[in-house]
């Protein structure tokens, strides 16, 4: 086996699972295993300018957002399918009832994790225009949900 390969085995095994979650929350159960493929099929094909980038993971994302994109609503994943603890059942409602961005925004940064400049390079904006989104999600989500910020 030739050391690119190796080398890139190695990255699809690390970036991956990051990739399929953050797509679950996008692009639904179904969607999520083509926008992966398409995202590590994009790595493969340009895997010289993409093994130096500084976050390949964001500029993947875009990439297996842009190849996968649909006019239908996604349906979130039961929590159980991302690893998260039990919901409030209001949450998913209250999730797809937010403007794309916001609920993009949110479902990065809080369910996977993922810091605000990764965000911002996914979705090509600045880290600060997402601080915004998160913020304004959140605001909707706590009056939705009837909950306080302290709780």
């Amino acid at each position: 086996m030739h050391a690119d390969d190796r080398e890139f085995e190695d990255f699809v095994r690390q970036i991956e699972p990051r990739l399929r979650r953050a797509f679950l929350g996008s692009r639904g159960v179904d969607g999520a295993a083509d926008a992966v493929s398409e995202a590590t099929a994009y790595a493969w094909e340009h895997w010289q300018d993409v093994r130096v980038m500084e976050n390949p993971a964001g500029y993947l994302y875009r990439v297996g957002q842009s190849r996968t994109r649909t006019r239908k609503l996604a349906a979130l994943p039961p929590p159980e399918v991302v690893g998260l603890p039990d919901i409030e059942p209001a949450l998913i409602p209250a999730l797809l009832a937010l403007p794309e961005t916001q609920r993009t925004a949110v479902w990065l940064v809080h369910a996977c994790g993922w810091p605000y400049a990764d965000v911002a390079t996914a979705l090509e904006t600045s880290p600060s225009m997402i601080g915004n989104h998160v913020q304004r999600a959140m605001a909707r989500l706590r009056d939705e949900l009837g909950v306080g910020t302290d709780a």
